[in-house]
């Protein structure tokens, strides 16, 4: 009953002073508020950055070969060896070519669009989906057809969703559509969808290559993605004895090396915002000891009529928790609200889809620091008011 006593006491000197006590606030509502803001961003840029990698292929390991002169190099033959004989770490291959070539729909130039010499076995190890019509076949590659297929982008944009049969313009020659992808991004300019694939012989073809350089392989797990770069590593040093002619990358390692990078940027930032959850317990301190001075006399009353030392320390105590804890709370709110303003912004100024995403763990911890703030830097006005000589608070004006 006496620390709900102590409670009431507290707000009451609170409402008191409710333009002091906002001030006073101040510090600890920015520091909850840009810290659930400050980790809100950094969960939102580390979902973005897992569905990007996610659409390229976490499960893919992509291999890119410089070669040691015309002496020593590795043929599309070689490589799918090496996914032959480790059924348990491979689950496909596919050479991939990057077109560039004059790329024509009618009088449309396509100068955006992405298009890529691949295997059969790509759209499984990408993980998409045909919405119509058939993908990359091996006799494709066998007799280098001059076949494409078609993100959904291309299908709408140009061919009102009717692209099967049409025919797409390379350096001038056609190249009949077979099939076409279902859709895999939101956005409205393309992006993921914007994507023409052709059979990777016919693409080594029209650039004029003789030895494939780049190879994306798909891992049947992601937990084998070592003892998989082991197997690559062991044939390519095998054909070139230097690992300087080649460069294994695997996408789940570049995912986990990002995100660590964002949660550091995430953790350095967080402690600057912390910073004014300090400046904010200072503020508070200042203003107690203020408090303690305009009431003296008051504890000097309460005091002769038989107020004990920790009544005093109490009474204080509680009054600093629960100004910051009240700062805490409407710093939650502000946080909440920002994060969504915030969200809304970055998706029209940036026109991705990335949210501002605040967790439950900075919201409490924040909430907690602020609280243990207020009663740490409260202490101090606290214990003076505690030992104040009884007779000299009562002679105090």
């Amino acid at each position: 009953m006496r620390i709900t006593r102590t409670f009431k006491l507290a707000i009451k000197s609170i409402l008191a002073s409710k333009a002091r006590s906002f001030l006073t606030m101040l510090g600890i509502i920015i520091g909850v508020a840009a810290v659930i803001i400050i980790v809100g961003l950094g969960n939102g840029m580390e979902r973005y950055m897992t569905d990007s990698f996610k659409s390229l292929g976490t499960n893919l390991i992509n291999v890119t070969i410089r070669g040691r002169g015309s002496a020593r190099s590795i043929s599309d033959e070689q490589m799918y060896q090496i996914e032959y004989n480790n059924p348990t770490l491979f689950d496909g291959l596919s050479p991939t070519i990057n077109i560039s070539a004059t790329m024509k729909i009618g009088t449309d130039t396509l100068d955006e669009t992405t298009a890529t010499g691949v295997s059969e076995d790509y759209l499984n190890m990408k993980g998409d989906k045909l919405s119509s019509g058939r993908f990359i076949v091996y006799a494709d590659n066998l007799t280098r057809s001059k076949v494409c297929v078609v993100g959904s982008y291309i299908a709408q944009q140009y061919f009102s969703g009717n692209a099967l049969g049409q025919t797409i313009k390379f350096n001038g020659d056609f190249y009949e559509i077979v099939g076409v992808i279902d859709q895999i991004a939101d956005s409205e300019s393309g992006g993921s969808d914007d994507v023409i694939y052709l059979p990777y012989t016919t693409a080594a073809k029209m650039m004029g290559i003789g030895n494939i350089t780049s190879y994306s392989f798909a891992m049947v797990s992601e937990d084998y993605v070592t003892e998989a770069k082991d197997a690559i590593n062991t044939v390519l040093y095998g054909v070139f004895s230097s690992t300087d002619a080649y460069r294994i990358n695997s996408m789940s390692e570049m995912l986990s090396t990002m995100t660590s990078m964002i949660n550091i940027v995430v953790m350095v930032l967080s402690i600057i915002a912390g910073i004014s959850l300090v400046v904010g317990g200072i503020g508070i301190m200042n203003i107690m000891l203020v408090s303690v001075s305009e009431r003296t006399r008051e504890i000097g009353i309460r005091k002769a009529l038989g107020a004990k030392r920790r009544n005093i320390l109490l009474q204080f105590i509680i009054e600093a928790g629960t100004t910051s804890a009240i700062g805490g709370i409407i710093g939650i709110i502000v946080g909440y609200l920002l994060s969504s303003v915030a969200t809304v912004v970055l998706r029209v100024v940036l026109s991705e889809n990335l949210t501002v995403a605040p967790a439950m763990w900075a919201v409490i911890m924040a909430f907690c620091v602020s609280a243990g703030i207020g009663i740490l830097f409260g202490f101090l006005p606290a214990r003076k008011a505690a030992y104040l000589n009884p007779i000299d608070a009562l002679r105090y004006e």
